[in-house]
């Protein structure tokens, strides 16, 4: 088992692998740039390094530096987390080369499946069910507009490298498909480094399905159920559930075996998820891997009761699963609400500023997993997560209540956040049946929803700054962190009249 591990990520993520380390009488390290200093992650482990500017190009993204952070602490492993360096293979090959185990898949494995075009030739070749598109990526609309039109629109262009919902855009005609490709290419050269774009047939009323898989360097691999991510704005993900509410056993079964066989093609170990494209009719189709742990992967913790960060420790240790197919059971229903610094109120505009006051909701079958406190100044130049709120009960139905009395409870002060939008989903009828797909949001919601609710907050805001000044009160908060370089202490005081 190892050392030391370097945890090389930050927020909500790099506290989490820290816990699961700790509990493993594992020695932490991490990473920080110099926008992070007084970040929660920090506090939390053992050790941690400071690698560069604010700018993720300029720290979290280094690999050198990262590199030469685990060696100089001594780690003989490092978990990337997810985003930043998780899915490079030349990271992975890094790690290799120094001796320092990477806590996650080959190289080969990443760049298999990181890669849409080659993924989806891998899948094809092993009988895994693909949705009807281009073997090859488009270079212009000349060439695409054809594929399209025997492919049949709506068509989606997809970058070949991309992720996390960018280098994504729907075309419902030959007209705007070259305007859409141009863009779209701009796009995933921009944010992936790579233009290569390609065609797929977009599935009508789709639902997002995703399958979570582990895997050894024994031959073995498991599937741990499936988590429902339809509730998408521009292709990123605010609210997951597992099980899935369209899913029932036996296409349980058929999912969590195409995933398996996916991951057998390319001979994977370590957590992963194989995410699938849904339609009405309950045909699915691969849709892409991603070769690294997922946000939403607390969910599939509470139903299954397995922490997967500490699998995926075991297996870098070369360790094989514990775990048979037949050992795995789900139990009872979780859902997980992304945490975000951004106005749903103002078209989820990204909110930044400083955390003046937190309260957390607690109670039977609630989890945060976070990466701020009161007193936390949220940066502008990341991404506006926060943390997550993760729900377990024995029913979807006592999920849905669960869900909505935590998120009453919840506060943050100091910012805008997105936790009024998971109250008004939690109320939507066609939420709450479950009969929903990736187009809620779009038919669904509007800001102008919200922007009453935002005018209250301002109003009980101003409220309670009234009432300190004629109470004369003073509120004192003193927040000890348990580990790590720093303890802060924020302080409020109500105005004191003469």
């Amino acid at each position: 088992m190892f050392k030391k591990v370097l945890v090389a990520n930050r927020g909500e993520i790099a506290v989490r692998v820290i816990r699961t380390l700790d509990e493993l009488g594992i020695r932490s390290a991490t990473v920080f740039s110099e926008a992070d200093r007084r970040s929660l992650h920090v506090a939390r482990a053992d050790e941690a390094y400071c690698i560069g500017p604010g700018p993720s190009p300029e720290s979290y993204l280094r690999i050198d530096k990262v590199i030469d952070a685990a060696k100089s602490c001594g780690a003989d492993g490092i978990h990337p987390g997810y985003g930043f360096l998780a899915e490079n293979a030349d990271f992975a090959r890094a790690c290799i080369k120094s001796n320092i185990k990477f806590i996650g898949p080959s190289p080969e494995a990443m760049e298999v499946m990181g890669n849409k075009v080659a993924a989806r030739k891998r899948m094809i070749e092993g009988g895994v069910p693909c949705i009807p598109g281009t073997g090859e990526s488009v270079e212009s609309a000349a060439e695409a507009i054809p594929q399209a039109e025997q492919i049949g629109f709506p068509v989606i262009l997809k970058a070949a490298a991309g992720g996390g919902g960018k280098g994504m855009r729907i075309v419902h005609d030959a007209a705007s498909l070259e305007e859409a490709l141009e863009r779209t290419r701009s796009e995933a050269a921009k944010a992936f480094g790579d233009s290569t774009v390609f065609l797929e047939k977009y599935i009508s009323g789709p639902r997002h399905i995703e399958v979570q898989i582990m895997g050894d360097s024994h031959g073995n691999v498991i599937h741990l159920g499936e988590r429902e991510c339809s509730v998408q704005r521009r292709f990123q993900k605010l609210i997951e559930e597992s099980p899935s509410p369209a899913v029932n056993e036996e296409l349980r079964k058929r999912l969590g075996q195409t995933a398996v066989d996916a991951c057998k093609a390319v001979n994977y170990e370590g957590a992963g998820t194989v995410e699938f494209v849904m339609g009405p009719d309950q045909e699915f189709y691969f849709l892409e891997m991603n070769t690294r742990l997922q946000v939403e992967h607390p969910i599939t913790e509470l139903v299954t009761g397995i922490d997967l960060v500490r699998e995926q420790v075991r297996v870098a240790a070369g360790l094989p699963l514990d775990r048979k197919q037949e050992d795995i059971s789900i139990r009872g229903h979780a859902m997980e609400f992304r945490v975000n610094a951004e106005d749903p109120a103002q078209g989820f505009l990204p909110s930044a500023g400083t955390i003046t006051a937190v309260h957390m909701p607690q109670g039977p079958g609630v989890r945060n997993d976070v990466g701020f406190y009161a007193g936390y100044e949220v940066p502008t130049i990341y991404d506006p997560l926060l943390g997550k709120l993760i729900i377990w009960a024995e029913t979807r139905d006592l999920c849905l209540s669960r869900s909505q009395r935590a998120i009453r409870e919840y506060g943050i002060k100091g910012l805008r956040h997105n936790l009024p939008f998971h109250a008004w989903t939690l109320e939507q009828k066609e939420f709450r049946k479950g009969n929903y797909d990736t187009h809620f949001i779009d038919d669904r919601f509007s800001p102008d929803l919200l922007k009453a609710d935002s005018r209250q907050e301002d109003l009980a805001r101003i409220a309670a700054t009234i009432r300190a000044y004629l109470d004369r009160d003073r509120i004192v908060i003193e927040e000890g962190m348990p580990r790590g370089p720093w303890k802060w202490v924020a302080r409020q005081e109500g105005v004191r009249g003469r």
